[in-house]
């Protein structure tokens, strides 16, 4: 099962959304929730290349983008092989 990390913030629509998908897909998932700042959302800013918006996403330490990439790729088709990888 691949690793999922999310970067979030408190009552973020995006966010509940993203998480929303991945619990309908069965999936667990590790979540970060950046609202305070701190080194989570420094951490974030690097992973991401300079990403500042909520969520970021991760599977596998690979940056999927944000709820409307992962939704895109969802449509695609694609989503579902990474998460069964």
């Amino acid at each position: 099962m691949p690793r999922i990390e999310i970067y979030t913030k408190a009552f973020c629509p995006y966010c509940s959304r993203a998480k929303a998908l991945l619990e309908t897909k069965g999936v667990a998932f590790e979540e970060y929730d950046i609202s305070m700042g701190g080194p989570k959302r420094e951490e974030m800013l690097q992973r991401s290349n300079g990403g500042s918006t909520v969520p970021q996403i991760f599977i596998d330490d690979r940056h999927i983008g944000g709820c409307d990439d992962m939704f895109a790729l969802d449509r695609a088709g694609k989503l579902d092989p990474l998460l069964a990888a």
